[in-house]
């Protein structure tokens, strides 16, 4: 795996207020050792601790984006979904930002039948042809981030724990890595790779995202550049 070191300053850091963590009681005693202070009775993540570990998960959506792999970003809550979309469709990567349905990834096959679905109702809504509004609205409301997803993703970014246990239990199953943004009340490892920060502001989210998806930006142009070559040859 190439690495390389991605630059990320103080001032960006303290801006976004990453490191404020949960009221001390909240505290998962798994995540002490992420945290730095205590400061009115709210604990202070340790921001060198999360340069590292970020810096370490651009590395690894950089190295899956640039051998074309596929990236699935997750955010259900009110301050991610928006976020989430934007991203996505920015680094081109597939997305669910309204529920998790359980059972997405690991009963993939019916999930498989539904986006095919999906797929044919938006082109009948194009051509104006199209019959089952009620169906088409609750698929489009559920699947339209992964409407063109043809298989189970390489790598999934969890951006808010609403639906925390139950991704991590089929990306468990199914072995897929995943790389999630972890507060100080929650147990950090049952996941691949985390980020310890406060996952509960938008610029905090947005900061870290941002982040990511220049390292898949980077990582794509990289696998673009691969496919022009190869072409010409």
């Amino acid at each position: 795996m190439e690495k390389i070191y991605w630059k990320f300053y103080l001032e960006n850091f303290m801006k976004s207020g990453i490191f404020f963590g949960q009221i001390t009681h909240k505290l998962n005693k798994y995540m002490y050792p992420f945290t730095y202070a205590k400061h009115k009775r709210i604990h202070i993540i340790n921001i060198t601790i999360t340069s590292r570990f970020l810096s370490e998960a651009c590395n690894l959506v950089f190295n899956a984006a640039s051998n074309g792999k596929d990236i699935l970003i997750i955010g259900t809550k009110s301050t991610s979904s928006s976020l989430v979309e934007l991203a996505a469709n920015k680094s081109r990567c597939h997305y669910v930002n309204r529920r998790w349905l359980r059972g997405m990834l690991t009963n993939w096959y019916t999930t498989e039948k539904i986006l095919y679905k999906l797929r044919n109702l938006i082109a009948e809504k194009f051509f104006n042809k199209i019959n089952y509004l009620k169906t088409y609205a609750f698929f489009k409301y559920n699947f339209n981030g992964i409407k063109y997803m043809k298989k189970l993703p390489d790598i999934i970014i969890l951006v808010d724990h609403n639906e925390y246990f139950k991704i991590i239990k089929e990306c468990s199953l199914l072995r897929i890595p995943i790389i999630v943004f972890i507060d100080i009340n929650y147990y950090p490892y049952i996941s691949d790779f985390y980020i310890p920060s406060n996952d509960d502001t938008i610029d905090s989210i947005k900061f870290i995202l941002t982040k990511l998806i220049y390292a898949i930006c980077k990582g794509r142009s990289i696998y673009i550049n691969k496919k022009i070559k190869i072409k010409n040859k």
